[in-house]
């Protein structure tokens, strides 16, 4: 049994993405409708997602675009101002992403509580938000004076919006991010949120860091649930909960539903075709 499995209690886990509205200082926030209305829109995202099923759940600042990969105080600040507002309705394991920032993830995560952090925490890359040098040693370094071990670490190695600048195959990437670093589970994404995450390029990842948690990071849809999930681990999955799959809409507690029963179904079928243990 992995990490993921213990923690959601099930095989082949499903890690929902609750997107936070813009927070103060982004571009986008709405200054008339504030804060409250950030929190309560989080709130009614997480409830939908919770009564459709999903295994856990992961906040972020999904709607602070364009990102930063230096981000500044009041957005980690806003961010847990609303996990804590939301505290007592939460009822399944959390993580947090704050983009793209790997150590203010691990900063929030230790404010919050969260068990789990997705980040981009390994590679240099160009990108749409310019020249990105992630720093993987410092990031490591700063989770064990935060006291934060246990908070495990989801890597994404395909990051979206951006391309390794070093002529590396995805096999390279995965065995060497492995041994470097002993992530907790990779990443493998698509181009953008919601872009579907490439069957074949999972599993040329799973085969070759077998032992560890490779899960598919972006574009998990009822038409591939059953294709992905015989490859990956689990899944994080956001946009195909929204109301008709459109990524600024709020989360669509049936969609979720309709999506989960596919995915518990899988499970039953996968543990049926299982040889029994001796």
């Amino acid at each position: 049994m992995n990490w993921l499995q213990e923690l959601v209690g099930v095989d082949k886990g499903i890690i929902a993405m609750c997107h936070l509205q813009p927070l103060p200082g982004d571009p986008h926030y709405d200054e008339a409708k504030g804060m409250d209305y950030v929190v309560e829109a989080a709130r009614a995202d997480l409830l939908a997602l919770q009564n459709g099923g999903v295994d856990a759940v992961m906040f972020s600042n999904e709607f602070s675009l364009p990102y930063l990969t230096d981000v500044r105080t009041e957005t980690v600040a806003a961010m847990a101002r609303v996990i804590g507002e939301l505290m007592r309705d939460i009822r399944i394991p959390y993580g947090v992403n704050v983009l793209w920032d790997a150590k203010k993830s691990l900063d929030l995560a230790a404010a919050t509580g969260a068990q789990f952090v997705r980040e981009i925490f390994t590679g240099v890359y160009a990108s749409d938000f310019g020249l990105w040098n992630t720093k993987v040693g410092e990031t490591i370094r700063h989770q064990k004076a935060l006291g934060a071990s246990n908070v495990k670490l989801l890597f994404n190695i395909v990051p979206e919006a951006a391309q390794y600048l070093a002529h590396r195959d995805i096999e390279s990437i995965a065995r060497s991010t492995v041994f470097n670093n002993r992530p907790d589970a990779l990443c493998v994404s698509g181009l953008i949120a919601g872009a579907e995450t490439d069957t074949q390029l999972l599993k040329r990842v799973k085969d070759t860091v077998p032992q560890t948690v490779v899960l598919a990071n972006t574009g998990m849809r009822l038409d591939n649930v059953e294709t992905q999930l015989s490859v990956a681990d689990g899944a994080v999955v956001g946009t195909t909960f929204k109301k008709d799959g459109v990524f600024e809409n709020a989360v669509d507690e049936k969609r979720v539903k309709a999506f989960m029963d596919k995915v518990k179904g899988f499970r039953g079928s996968a543990m049926t075709l299982a040889p029994a243990l001796p």
